[in-house]
């Protein structure tokens, strides 16, 4: 079993910065693919960024040139740099990590951008 948490939420005005953290934990053997979803009350949860053990990222349309995910295989953790934020992106962020063919997710955590 994984455990992942996140951390790094919080209220911030429009055109701010918000960092977040996700740590994962457990029995942990090798993490492939790590990442960021969102899902806005009404919603469905929709991919924000993905990460390979290797580096290659993959970005959501709506945070291209805004958001950058990073990654520390040392320390099995996953990052989300989110800049120029916008009402829009108000969300519970969740980050996920797939060890083998599980994927795992954490308990999530609240961005609210104010206008």
């Amino acid at each position: 079993q994984v455990q992942l948490v996140e951390s790094g939420g919080g209220l911030v005005q429009a055109g701010g910065s918000l960092r977040l953290s996700c740590a994962a934990s457990g029995k942990i053997f090798i993490i492939s693919t790590m990442g960021w979803y969102r899902q806005a009350p009404g919603n469905q949860r929709e991919l924000v960024a993905t990460i390979t053990r290797g580096g290659s990222t993959n970005y959501a349309d709506s945070v291209k040139g805004r958001f950058t995910i990073s990654r520390d295989n040392a320390k099995n953790t996953v990052y989300l740099q989110m800049n120029s934020l916008k009402p829009e992106d108000t969300a519970v962020y969740y980050c996920n990590a797939k060890q083998g063919s599980i994927v795992y997710w954490g308990q999530g955590t609240q961005v609210t951008v104010s206008s």
